[in-house]
Protein backbone atom coordinates (compact mmCIF):
# COMPACT_ATOMS: atom_id res chain seq x y z
CA UNK A 1 0.00 0.00 0.00
CA UNK A 2 1.22 3.43 -1.09
CA UNK A 3 -0.24 6.65 0.81
CA UNK A 4 0.66 9.51 -2.01
CA UNK A 5 0.97 9.66 -5.72
CA UNK A 6 3.70 11.57 -6.58
CA UNK A 7 7.39 10.52 -7.87
CA UNK A 8 8.30 8.68 -4.78
CA UNK A 9 4.80 6.78 -4.79
CA UNK A 10 4.68 6.06 -8.20
CA UNK A 11 8.75 5.00 -8.41
CA UNK A 12 8.31 2.91 -5.36
CA UNK A 13 4.87 1.02 -6.85
CA UNK A 14 7.06 0.50 -10.34
CA UNK A 15 10.11 -0.87 -7.86
CA UNK A 16 8.64 -3.02 -6.55
CA UNK A 17 6.04 -4.44 -9.36
CA UNK A 18 9.68 -5.23 -10.97
CA UNK A 19 10.90 -6.56 -7.94
CA UNK A 20 7.68 -8.75 -6.91
CA UNK A 21 5.61 -9.51 -10.45
CA UNK A 22 2.84 -11.14 -7.71
CA UNK A 23 2.38 -8.47 -5.65
CA UNK A 24 -0.76 -6.54 -5.29
CA UNK A 25 -0.14 -2.92 -5.49
CA UNK A 26 -2.06 -0.20 -4.43
CA UNK A 27 -1.52 3.83 -4.63
CA UNK A 28 -3.88 6.45 -2.80
CA UNK A 29 -3.82 9.86 -4.31
CA UNK A 30 -5.80 12.61 -2.52
CA UNK A 31 -6.12 14.79 -5.88
CA UNK A 32 -9.11 14.01 -9.07
CA UNK A 33 -5.82 13.71 -11.01
CA UNK A 34 -3.39 11.14 -12.95
CA UNK A 35 -0.25 11.07 -10.67
CA UNK A 36 1.84 13.90 -12.47
CA UNK A 37 4.95 16.29 -11.54
CA UNK A 38 4.60 19.68 -9.43
CA UNK A 39 8.19 20.42 -11.27
CA UNK A 40 6.13 20.73 -14.63
CA UNK A 41 3.17 22.78 -13.14
CA UNK A 42 5.34 25.84 -14.37
CA UNK A 43 4.87 24.71 -18.17
CA UNK A 44 1.81 24.32 -17.69
CA UNK A 45 1.17 27.89 -16.29
CA UNK A 46 3.19 29.75 -19.44
CA UNK A 47 0.12 27.42 -21.47
CA UNK A 48 3.16 25.38 -23.46
CA UNK A 49 2.15 22.34 -22.17
CA UNK A 50 -1.38 20.50 -21.54
CA UNK A 51 -2.16 19.07 -18.27
CA UNK A 52 -1.46 15.84 -19.43
CA UNK A 53 2.27 17.14 -20.39
CA UNK A 54 2.70 17.34 -16.33
CA UNK A 55 1.49 13.59 -15.75
CA UNK A 56 4.30 11.18 -14.32
CA UNK A 57 3.36 8.07 -17.06
CA UNK A 58 2.45 9.75 -20.70
CA UNK A 59 0.15 6.30 -21.63
CA UNK A 60 -3.62 6.33 -20.40
CA UNK A 61 -2.87 2.60 -19.11
CA UNK A 62 0.29 2.26 -17.73
CA UNK A 63 -0.51 1.74 -14.39
CA UNK A 64 -3.48 -0.61 -15.34
CA UNK A 65 -1.10 -2.76 -17.66
CA UNK A 66 1.57 -2.67 -14.57
CA UNK A 67 -1.33 -4.32 -12.33
CA UNK A 68 -0.88 -1.26 -10.02
CA UNK A 69 -4.13 0.04 -9.14
CA UNK A 70 -4.83 3.71 -8.81
CA UNK A 71 -7.23 5.19 -6.22
CA UNK A 72 -7.80 8.77 -5.62
CA UNK A 73 -8.94 9.58 -2.47
CA UNK A 74 -8.11 11.45 0.63
CA UNK A 75 -6.44 8.97 3.54
CA UNK A 76 -8.07 10.17 6.89
CA UNK A 77 -6.24 7.51 9.56
CA UNK A 78 -3.40 4.80 9.94
CA UNK A 79 -4.51 1.95 11.94
CA UNK A 80 -0.99 0.26 12.64
CA UNK A 81 -2.54 -2.53 14.95
CA UNK A 82 -4.96 -3.66 12.70
CA UNK A 83 -3.27 -2.91 9.26
CA UNK A 84 -5.05 -0.93 7.76
CA UNK A 85 -5.69 2.80 6.29
CA UNK A 86 -9.35 5.01 6.50
CA UNK A 87 -10.33 6.35 3.42
CA UNK A 88 -12.64 9.74 3.30
CA UNK A 89 -15.69 7.79 1.94
CA UNK A 90 -15.68 5.42 5.05
CA UNK A 91 -13.89 2.68 2.99
CA UNK A 92 -10.78 0.12 4.58
CA UNK A 93 -8.29 -0.99 3.36
CA UNK A 94 -5.67 -3.77 4.65
CA UNK A 95 -1.68 -3.41 3.96
CA UNK A 96 1.44 -5.96 4.49
CA UNK A 97 3.56 -3.30 3.73
CA UNK A 98 2.98 0.82 3.75
CA UNK A 99 4.82 2.90 2.48
CA UNK A 100 3.77 6.95 2.71
CA UNK A 101 4.53 9.19 0.66
CA UNK A 102 2.10 12.02 1.12
CA UNK A 103 3.81 15.12 0.24
CA UNK A 104 3.94 18.55 1.42
CA UNK A 105 1.34 21.56 1.36
CA UNK A 106 1.49 25.34 1.25
CA UNK A 107 1.77 26.87 4.56
CA UNK A 108 -0.76 29.16 5.18
CA UNK A 109 0.76 32.81 6.84
CA UNK A 110 -1.73 34.57 9.07
CA UNK A 111 -2.07 37.47 7.05
CA UNK A 112 -6.30 39.00 6.75
CA UNK A 113 -7.62 38.29 3.61
CA UNK A 114 -5.31 35.24 2.72
CA UNK A 115 -8.83 33.62 1.61
CA UNK A 116 -9.93 35.57 -0.83
CA UNK A 117 -10.32 34.20 -3.94
CA UNK A 118 -8.16 36.44 -6.21
CA UNK A 119 -5.46 34.42 -3.69
CA UNK A 120 -3.73 31.23 -4.41
CA UNK A 121 -1.30 28.64 -3.71
CA UNK A 122 0.67 27.78 -6.79
CA UNK A 123 1.19 24.00 -5.58
CA UNK A 124 -1.29 21.84 -7.37
CA UNK A 125 -2.83 21.80 -10.75
CA UNK A 126 -6.24 23.02 -9.61
CA UNK A 127 -4.10 26.16 -8.10
CA UNK A 128 -2.63 26.41 -11.32
CA UNK A 129 -5.89 26.45 -13.41
CA UNK A 130 -7.65 29.60 -10.75
CA UNK A 131 -4.53 31.67 -11.76
CA UNK A 132 -4.63 31.09 -15.84
CA UNK A 133 -8.25 32.06 -15.43
CA UNK A 134 -7.05 35.02 -13.32
CA UNK A 135 -3.79 35.97 -14.70
CA UNK A 136 -3.48 37.67 -18.07
CA UNK A 137 -1.23 39.69 -20.08
CA UNK A 138 -0.75 43.31 -17.84
CA UNK A 139 -2.42 41.84 -14.55
CA UNK A 140 -1.24 43.15 -11.60
CA UNK A 141 0.36 40.31 -9.57
CA UNK A 142 2.19 40.23 -6.40
CA UNK A 143 3.65 37.36 -4.82
CA UNK A 144 3.83 36.65 -1.59
CA UNK A 145 7.46 35.14 -1.05
CA UNK A 146 10.33 34.95 -2.71
CA UNK A 147 12.32 31.27 -1.43
CA UNK A 148 12.74 28.04 -4.35
CA UNK A 149 9.06 27.70 -4.87
CA UNK A 150 8.32 31.18 -5.34
CA UNK A 151 11.38 31.88 -7.91
CA UNK A 152 9.75 29.12 -9.98
CA UNK A 153 6.27 30.29 -10.51
CA UNK A 154 7.80 34.04 -10.62
CA UNK A 155 9.24 33.01 -13.82
CA UNK A 156 5.78 31.49 -15.46
CA UNK A 157 4.13 34.77 -14.29
CA UNK A 158 6.37 36.90 -16.23
CA UNK A 159 5.97 34.20 -19.22
CA UNK A 160 2.38 35.06 -18.31
CA UNK A 161 3.06 38.90 -19.34
CA UNK A 162 1.78 39.61 -15.63
CA UNK A 163 3.00 43.08 -14.19
CA UNK A 164 4.77 41.47 -10.64
CA UNK A 165 5.77 42.31 -7.59
CA UNK A 166 7.17 40.38 -5.33
CA UNK A 167 7.57 40.32 -1.40
CA UNK A 168 9.81 38.50 0.43
CA UNK A 169 10.56 38.83 4.16
CA UNK A 170 14.00 38.65 4.27
CA UNK A 171 16.87 40.49 3.10
CA UNK A 172 17.65 38.61 -0.23
CA UNK A 173 15.64 36.25 -2.31
CA UNK A 174 15.79 32.46 -1.59
CA UNK A 175 17.20 32.79 2.25
CA UNK A 176 17.55 29.14 2.82
CA UNK A 177 19.23 28.10 -0.43
CA UNK A 178 21.60 31.87 -1.52
CA UNK A 179 23.90 33.49 0.94
CA UNK A 180 23.23 36.84 0.83
CA UNK A 181 25.79 38.19 -2.01
CA UNK A 182 23.85 35.66 -4.14
CA UNK A 183 20.25 36.37 -2.89
CA UNK A 184 21.06 40.07 -3.50
CA UNK A 185 22.17 39.46 -7.41
CA UNK A 186 19.58 37.34 -8.03
CA UNK A 187 17.37 39.94 -7.18
CA UNK A 188 19.52 42.82 -9.34
CA UNK A 189 18.61 40.37 -11.89
CA UNK A 190 14.83 39.59 -11.46
CA UNK A 191 14.68 43.80 -11.41
CA UNK A 192 16.49 44.31 -14.89
CA UNK A 193 13.83 41.76 -16.21
CA UNK A 194 11.01 43.93 -14.89
CA UNK A 195 10.24 42.77 -11.90
CA UNK A 196 9.96 44.46 -8.78
CA UNK A 197 11.14 42.93 -5.98
CA UNK A 198 10.13 44.31 -2.44
CA UNK A 199 12.80 42.34 0.56
CA UNK A 200 12.67 42.83 4.02
CA UNK A 201 9.10 43.30 3.59
CA UNK A 202 5.78 41.76 4.88
CA UNK A 203 2.36 41.83 3.76
CA UNK A 204 -0.08 42.71 6.52
CA UNK A 205 -3.71 42.50 5.10
CA UNK A 206 -5.37 41.74 1.75
CA UNK A 207 -8.25 43.69 1.19
CA UNK A 208 -10.83 43.54 -1.73
CA UNK A 209 -12.20 47.21 -2.85
CA UNK A 210 -14.39 45.42 -5.80
CA UNK A 211 -12.21 46.22 -8.49
CA UNK A 212 -9.30 44.52 -7.32
CA UNK A 213 -7.02 44.17 -4.27
CA UNK A 214 -5.46 46.34 -1.86
CA UNK A 215 -2.24 44.76 -0.31
CA UNK A 216 -0.82 46.34 2.75
CA UNK A 217 2.70 46.02 3.74
CA UNK A 218 4.61 46.26 6.74
CA UNK A 219 6.68 49.63 5.70
CA UNK A 220 3.25 51.53 5.39
CA UNK A 221 2.45 51.66 1.67
CA UNK A 222 0.40 49.82 -0.47
CA UNK A 223 0.02 48.29 -3.37
CA UNK A 224 -2.88 47.80 -6.08
CA UNK A 225 -3.35 44.17 -7.58
CA UNK A 226 -5.40 41.98 -9.46
CA UNK A 227 -4.43 39.00 -8.05
CA UNK A 228 -2.28 37.82 -5.30
CA UNK A 229 -0.37 34.47 -5.27
CA UNK A 230 1.39 32.58 -1.65
CA UNK A 231 4.52 31.01 -2.00
CA UNK A 232 5.94 31.35 1.59
CA UNK A 233 7.03 27.66 1.82
CA UNK A 234 5.87 24.24 2.67
CA UNK A 235 5.35 21.48 5.21
CA UNK A 236 4.65 17.84 5.22
CA UNK A 237 1.86 15.92 4.97
CA UNK A 238 1.23 14.12 8.28
CA UNK A 239 -2.00 15.44 10.34
CA UNK A 240 -3.27 12.00 8.97
CA UNK A 241 -0.94 9.89 11.26
CA UNK A 242 -1.85 12.11 14.58
CA UNK A 243 -2.71 9.29 17.69
CA UNK A 244 -1.02 6.40 15.13
CA UNK A 245 1.69 5.80 17.11
CA UNK A 246 4.36 7.06 14.34
CA UNK A 247 7.28 8.98 15.40
CA UNK A 248 7.23 12.42 14.03
CA UNK A 249 9.16 15.92 13.96
CA UNK A 250 9.23 18.14 10.55
CA UNK A 251 8.31 14.73 8.69
CA UNK A 252 7.95 11.20 9.42
CA UNK A 253 11.24 9.95 11.50
CA UNK A 254 12.80 6.89 9.43
CA UNK A 255 16.14 5.23 9.99
CA UNK A 256 18.73 4.23 7.41
CA UNK A 257 16.33 1.69 5.37
CA UNK A 258 13.68 4.91 5.14
CA UNK A 259 11.40 2.42 8.01
CA UNK A 260 9.81 4.34 10.61
CA UNK A 261 9.73 3.26 14.28
CA UNK A 262 6.71 0.88 13.40
CA UNK A 263 7.79 -2.16 11.29
CA UNK A 264 6.86 -1.62 8.04
CA UNK A 265 5.86 1.54 7.78
CA UNK A 266 8.35 3.11 5.17
CA UNK A 267 8.34 6.80 4.45
CA UNK A 268 9.90 8.24 1.16
CA UNK A 269 9.98 11.87 -0.16
CA UNK A 270 8.42 15.27 1.21
CA UNK A 271 7.41 13.93 4.65
CA UNK A 272 10.28 11.76 5.17
CA UNK A 273 12.60 13.42 7.44
CA UNK A 274 15.73 11.37 7.34
CA UNK A 275 19.32 11.20 7.73
CA UNK A 276 21.29 14.13 6.30
CA UNK A 277 24.61 13.87 4.46
CA UNK A 278 26.15 16.72 5.01
CA UNK A 279 25.28 17.59 8.79
CA UNK A 280 24.62 13.84 10.11
CA UNK A 281 21.22 14.83 11.42
CA UNK A 282 17.90 14.62 10.40
CA UNK A 283 15.89 16.69 7.99
CA UNK A 284 13.78 16.77 5.27
CA UNK A 285 15.04 17.11 1.82
CA UNK A 286 11.83 18.27 -0.51
CA UNK A 287 13.14 18.33 -3.95
CA UNK A 288 11.87 15.73 -6.96
CA UNK A 289 15.66 13.28 -7.22
CA UNK A 290 15.18 12.66 -3.35
CA UNK A 291 11.77 11.48 -3.40
CA UNK A 292 12.78 9.16 -6.50
CA UNK A 293 15.84 7.99 -5.09
CA UNK A 294 13.54 6.91 -1.46
CA UNK A 295 10.83 5.60 -3.73
CA UNK A 296 13.28 3.01 -5.12
CA UNK A 297 14.76 2.59 -1.64
CA UNK A 298 11.91 1.87 -0.15
CA UNK A 299 10.82 -0.46 -2.98
CA UNK A 300 13.88 -2.81 -2.84
CA UNK A 301 13.29 -3.23 1.48
CA UNK A 302 9.36 -3.58 1.51
CA UNK A 303 10.22 -6.37 -0.72
CA UNK A 304 13.81 -7.71 0.35
CA UNK A 305 13.41 -7.03 3.67
CA UNK A 306 15.40 -4.31 4.36
CA UNK A 307 18.33 -4.59 2.70
CA UNK A 308 19.53 -1.41 1.19
CA UNK A 309 20.70 1.54 3.19
CA UNK A 310 20.19 5.02 2.17
CA UNK A 311 23.49 6.90 2.95
CA UNK A 312 22.01 10.22 3.42
CA UNK A 313 20.52 12.87 1.40
CA UNK A 314 22.84 15.81 0.10
CA UNK A 315 21.54 19.76 0.32
CA UNK A 316 21.13 20.52 -3.54
CA UNK A 317 19.26 23.12 -4.91
CA UNK A 318 19.30 24.05 -8.48
CA UNK A 319 16.77 26.94 -9.74
CA UNK A 320 16.13 28.75 -12.86
CA UNK A 321 15.20 32.12 -12.76
CA UNK A 322 14.06 33.97 -15.98
CA UNK A 323 17.05 31.54 -17.59
CA UNK A 324 19.65 32.09 -14.59
CA UNK A 325 20.61 29.24 -12.91
CA UNK A 326 21.70 29.10 -9.13
CA UNK A 327 22.96 26.17 -7.17
CA UNK A 328 23.23 25.32 -3.62
CA UNK A 329 25.38 21.93 -2.29
CA UNK A 330 25.85 20.56 0.83
CA UNK A 331 27.10 23.34 3.98
CA UNK A 332 26.80 25.89 1.61
CA UNK A 333 26.78 28.62 4.69
CA UNK A 334 29.99 26.97 5.88
CA UNK A 335 31.12 25.93 9.25
CA UNK A 336 32.28 26.76 12.60
CA UNK A 337 36.49 27.07 11.81
CA UNK A 338 36.23 26.75 8.08
CA UNK A 339 37.35 28.98 5.07
CA UNK A 340 35.75 30.31 1.88
CA UNK A 341 36.90 31.09 -1.36
CA UNK A 342 34.52 33.61 -3.45
CA UNK A 343 34.53 35.11 -7.04
CA UNK A 344 31.85 37.94 -8.07
CA UNK A 345 31.17 39.29 -11.22
CA UNK A 346 28.14 41.38 -10.54
CA UNK A 347 27.94 42.74 -14.40
CA UNK A 348 27.49 39.20 -15.59
CA UNK A 349 25.49 37.92 -12.92
CA UNK A 350 27.98 35.33 -11.93
CA UNK A 351 29.37 33.94 -8.66
CA UNK A 352 30.87 31.11 -7.00
CA UNK A 353 31.60 30.83 -3.41
CA UNK A 354 32.90 27.20 -1.88
CA UNK A 355 33.18 25.99 1.69
CA UNK A 356 35.89 24.34 3.44
CA UNK A 357 36.73 22.27 6.51
CA UNK A 358 40.10 21.24 6.43
CA UNK A 359 40.99 20.03 3.20
CA UNK A 360 37.87 18.91 2.02
CA UNK A 361 34.84 20.54 -0.05
CA UNK A 362 31.46 20.95 2.22
CA UNK A 363 29.31 23.19 0.43
CA UNK A 364 28.75 25.83 -2.15
CA UNK A 365 26.53 28.57 -4.11
CA UNK A 366 26.49 29.37 -7.47
CA UNK A 367 25.25 31.83 -9.98
CA UNK A 368 25.07 32.08 -13.46
CA UNK A 369 27.33 28.83 -13.34
CA UNK A 370 26.57 26.21 -15.65
CA UNK A 371 29.63 23.99 -17.16
CA UNK A 372 30.77 21.03 -14.91
CA UNK A 373 28.36 22.31 -12.21
CA UNK A 374 27.78 18.29 -11.20
CA UNK A 375 31.27 18.44 -10.53
CA UNK A 376 31.09 20.30 -7.02
CA UNK A 377 28.21 18.04 -5.63
CA UNK A 378 31.10 15.04 -6.81
CA UNK A 379 33.51 16.52 -4.64
CA UNK A 380 31.31 17.26 -1.76
CA UNK A 381 29.98 13.81 -1.67
CA UNK A 382 33.08 12.10 -2.84
CA UNK A 383 34.48 13.54 0.65
CA UNK A 384 37.37 13.63 -1.20
CA UNK A 385 40.61 15.13 0.72
CA UNK A 386 41.69 17.79 -1.71
CA UNK A 387 45.32 18.02 -1.12
CA UNK A 388 47.37 20.74 -3.29
CA UNK A 389 43.82 21.30 -4.96
CA UNK A 390 42.86 22.87 -1.36
CA UNK A 391 45.15 26.22 -2.48
CA UNK A 392 44.21 26.05 -6.19
CA UNK A 393 40.71 26.61 -5.09
CA UNK A 394 41.28 29.18 -2.43
CA UNK A 395 42.76 31.14 -4.99
CA UNK A 396 40.60 30.48 -7.78
CA UNK A 397 37.30 28.65 -6.93
CA UNK A 398 36.45 28.13 -10.79
CA UNK A 399 39.27 25.12 -10.92
CA UNK A 400 36.57 23.07 -9.85
CA UNK A 401 36.12 20.86 -12.55
CA UNK A 402 40.01 20.43 -12.96
CA UNK A 403 40.19 19.50 -9.40
CA UNK A 404 37.45 17.02 -9.54
CA UNK A 405 39.51 15.38 -12.89
CA UNK A 406 42.19 15.26 -10.75
CA UNK A 407 41.05 13.51 -7.33
CA UNK A 408 38.32 11.34 -9.12
CA UNK A 409 39.90 10.17 -12.29
CA UNK A 410 35.97 10.94 -13.56
CA UNK A 411 35.93 13.07 -16.87
CA UNK A 412 32.20 11.80 -16.66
Amino acid sequence: MIIGAGPAGVVAAETIRKLDKNATITIIGDEPEAPYSRMAIPYFLEENIEAEGTHLRKTNNHFADANINVIQQHVTRVDPVNNVVELQNGQTLPWDKLLIATGSHPIKPPIPGLDNPKVANCWTLADSRKIIDHVKKGSHVVQIGAGFIGCIILEALVRRGADLTVVEMDNRMVPRMLDEQCGGMLKSWCESKGVTVLTETQVTSIEDNGDGLKIQLSHGEALDADFVISATGVRSNTEFLEGSGIKMDQGILVDVHLESNLPGIYAAGDVAQGVDFTTGGYSVHAIQPTAADHGIICAKNMVQGNSTRHKGSLQMNVLSTLDLVSTSYGAWEGVAGGESSELIDSDRYRYIRLQFSGDKLIGANTLGITQNIGALRGLIQSESHLGVWKDRLMENPLNFMDAYVSITGNHA
